[in-house]
């Protein structure tokens, strides 16, 4: 994807808009986009207005610039309404590369639907002042623990290379019920895929694409605290694989069922947390290894 030509600002970065296809039915971008976003037309012309609104050139579009098909624009959206998540970002380790976070639960980790401000990414944008901070991997909004952002632009790869080949070890604990019956350690291989339609993932036939190693740490005959390795990185890998065992992670509102959880509900947060990483710096050939000091209830 090429780079934007405005600058991130106030920890967000531009969107992109594509414009459509021939044969074009709007005289203006202005006409088309405000035709598309009927609810902004007001601040689409504000900020159209104030130069705010420019081509993949960073050239600024006024209210006569006609459509090119399929060409990119670039603006910056306002943020949604959204709750603020009451829960801190405590920071792990820092250095010229990298930054390291033990997230917290109900915070995502990137902008995303309803959620934009209060994501990891932008918060820490801010509290550091690092326009360039970007994710070296994700973990879901529910899940807490440690997560890792690369700090400038040129390393980024690197890093993100590193969780792309799965070379490092990634261990989560989870609570769910204790079955008896069950033997550990255990590894479950099986088919998972995530439609946009559906909020959950399935489990599907055909060759595995995700394979993940259980234990248990320790249990009371009713509950138990897991260990798991996961050895890819399917959508909601950890979660669909535990409620296959007949073992559903503790507030988990999608699995087995879809239960409504209000945004700013944070009474039961998912038992799911990524306690560490461990991995050979691909910059300095040294061995990290870093844990979270979260505690998941118990």
């Amino acid at each position: 994807m090429p780079k934007p030509p405005l600058p991130i600002r106030d920890g967000l970065g531009p969107s992109r808009i594509r414009l459509p296809d021939p044969p074009v039915t709007h005289s203006t971008v202005l006409a088309y986009l405000t035709e598309r976003f009927p609810a902004d037309a007001h601040r689409i012309r504000e900020k159209i207005d104030a130069g705010e609104v420019v081509d993949a050139a960073g050239v600024p579009i006024d209210d006569a610039t006609p459509v090119t098909p399929r060409a990119d624009i670039y603006l910056y959206r306002d943020p949604p309404n959204e709750p603020v998540v009451p829960f801190a970002i405590d920071i792990l380790y820092r250095d010229r590369s990298l930054v390291v976070v033990d997230k917290p639960h109900f915070l995502a980790t990137t902008p995303r639907g309803r959620f934009v401000v209060q994501t990891a990414l932008v918060r820490l944008r801010r509290e550091l002042e690092i326009p360039e901070l970007s994710p070296a991997h994700r973990l879901d909004r529910l899940t807490a623990g440690v997560l890792l952002f690369t700090v400038r632009p040129e390393v980024r790869r690197a890093y993100q290379e590193m969780f792309r080949d799965r070379t490092m070890t990634k261990t989560y604990e989870a609570v769910a019920p204790y079955r008896p019956h069950l033997a550990f350690p255990r590894t479950v291989a099986s088919r998972i895929i995530k439609d946009r339609s559906s909020l959950q993932a399935m489990e599907v036939s055909g060759e595995p694409n995700a394979v993940t190693d259980i234990d248990i740490v320790r249990h009371d005959g009713n509950r138990a605290l897991y260990r798991l390795h996961p050895h890819t990185g399917k959508t909601h890998q950890l979660r669909v694989h535990m409620n296959s065992l007949g073992l559903p992670i503790e507030g988990d509102p999608l699995y087995p069922d879809v239960t409504e959880v209000a945004a700013d509900d944070y009474r039961s947060p998912l038992r799911l947390l990524a306690r560490s990483i461990e991995f050979v710096d691909p910059l300095t050939a040294e061995r990290r290894r870093f844990s979270s000091s979260r505690s998941l209830p118990w």
